[in-house]
């Protein structure tokens, strides 16, 4: 159907002069390039490392210590609160206050393992996973816009560049009217007024013609972001989109299939692995535990001090089997509320993808009524050309046959001037209709196989 090379990129490598890019490959140098791609992957890339640091609660837990201090040796019978500031010490009161310091070390080791958890490390793996998986479908769905707008891009220069061209031809038609009327003014066959008017014709074409170069920088600036070329190396090139309309995409859109459903439903399946991890909190906690020390003091029961460099070494060593179980009883009220929290966020998400798979069926049938609409139009702008080319003929032919006004031309060239505009944007606007609809799809690819035909 309609081959469309609309996007044409001067390259930037030295030596290389212009060179046209089809639509493919401009939505692939987005891909490439844009920035929001690379930080959805780099954030794919963190949710897959949190996978390993889950697993990592299957191992056994080795902690290990060693230490040399040189401190008094005064002990005092009496119970301390659990605290963080006063050290420890061992050994038996000695009824002294004594601040004489000896030598003291230890070294040791403490190993725990947790046999069996009633499912909690599985679920946190799980939950994981589930985030690795939204951080995944994230990047389909970053991608997936990207190549949307880097394509509704280059469709907006093709439509601006199109309204120059008709804008370029009606400033032509504009001076030749003020030629025609300067001419007939001149030999007193016409009023003066009839030279203004073709002087006020002529300067309004030249605005219409300076906004759409406008428009043209503007596509032009935004088709650079996407694809990271510089502005002033972007040309344009239509092809045959102008004189083709894409073919009718094939029925039945599937909201679900959408990189935006897909991820939403990911969300959901997050929230609910996290609600799974959550149920697994409150369990009682076996740990396996198995310790390994030796201590040296340059202190005896007696209170002599044995001098010198007695207690730097771990001389007396230890050593401990046990199995441990701790529960939070009292955690109860607290894990409750998370879960209740945790329901209602999952409750958040699962109305959310259904808020979206219903925002993308309505937008699903707004793209097919706009292709419909599109290609009607597109159907019918020829006439509209040429009956306004007619309308320009029989009212230039009517003016040097002195049995019309100037105004009668004037109005006759805007009116060709908004058809050529209306036929050319009319087979730019089936395109944009079908890169809407395919966009609904969740898969552009039809779009771009149809475009490169």
């Amino acid at each position: 159907m309609c081959k469309l090379e609309v996007l044409a990129v001067v390259l930037l490598a030295p030596g290389l002069g212009a060179a046209n890019l089809t639509l493919r490959d401009s939505v692939e140098a987005a891909l490439r390039s844009y920035p929001s791609i690379r930080v959805s992957e780099q954030q794919s890339q963190a949710a897959a490392a949190g996978i390993s640091l889950a697993r990592t609660a299957y191992l056994p837990r080795i902690d290990g210590i060693a230490q040399a201090n040189r401190a008094t040796r005064n002990n005092v019978t009496g119970l301390l609160l659990p605290q963080s500031a006063i050290p420890s010490i061992s050994g038996p009161v000695l009824g002294t206050n004594n601040l004489e310091t000896v030598w003291g070390s230890a070294v040791g080791a403490l190993v725990s393992w947790e046999p069996f958890d009633f499912g909690a490390r599985s679920a946190r793996v799980a939950a994981a996973q589930a985030a690795h998986r939204r951080a995944e479908i994230s990047v389909e769905r970053s991608r997936f816009e990207v190549a949307v707008a880097a394509a509704d891009a280059f469709l907006t220069m093709a439509a601006a560049q199109e309204t120059v061209r008709a804008a370029d031809a009606a400033v032509a038609r504009a001076k030749a009217l003020l030629r025609t009327t300067s001419a007939a003014v001149n030999a007193q066959l016409r009023p003066g007024a009839d030279a203004a008017r073709a002087e006020a014709e002529l300067a309004a074409a030249r605005t219409q013609l300076i906004q759409a170069q406008q428009a043209v920088e503007v596509a032009r600036s935004s088709i650079a972001q996407y694809t990271g070329i510089s502005p002033s190396a972007i040309s344009l090139a239509a092809g045959r989109m102008l004189t083709d309309t894409p073919n009718a995409p094939a029925a039945g859109v599937t909201p679900n299939a959408n990189p935006l459903a897909r991820e939403q439903n990911a969300a959901a399946d997050e929230a609910a692995a996290e609600l799974k991890a959550l149920q697994r909190t409150y369990f009682p906690r076996f740990a396996f535990q198995a310790s390994a020390y030796a201590r040296g003091t340059g202190a005896e029961p007696t209170g002599r001090n044995l001098g010198g460099l007695n207690g730097l070494a771990p001389n007396t060593q230890n050593y401990a089997l046990g199995l441990s179980v701790t529960f939070p009883f009292f955690d109860f009220a607290a894990t409750r509320a998370r879960e209740a929290a945790q329901s209602a966020t999952l409750g958040a998400e699962r109305a959310r993808h259904a808020q979206v798979t219903t925002e993308l069926g309505a937008r699903a049938n707004a793209a097919l009524a706009g292709l419909q609409g599109a290609r009607r139009v597109a159907a019918n702008t020829p006439t509209q050309v040429a009956s306004a080319r007619a309308v320009l003929s029989q009212a230039t032919a009517r003016y040097e046959a002195g049995l019309a006004g100037v105004v009668d031309v004037a109005e006759a060239q805007r009116l060709l001037t908004q058809a050529e505009i209306d036929d050319a944007l009319a087979r730019l606007g089936a395109w944009r209709a079908l890169l809407a609809l395919e966009a609904v799809r969740g898969d552009i690819e039809p779009f771009l196989a149809e475009a490169s035909r």
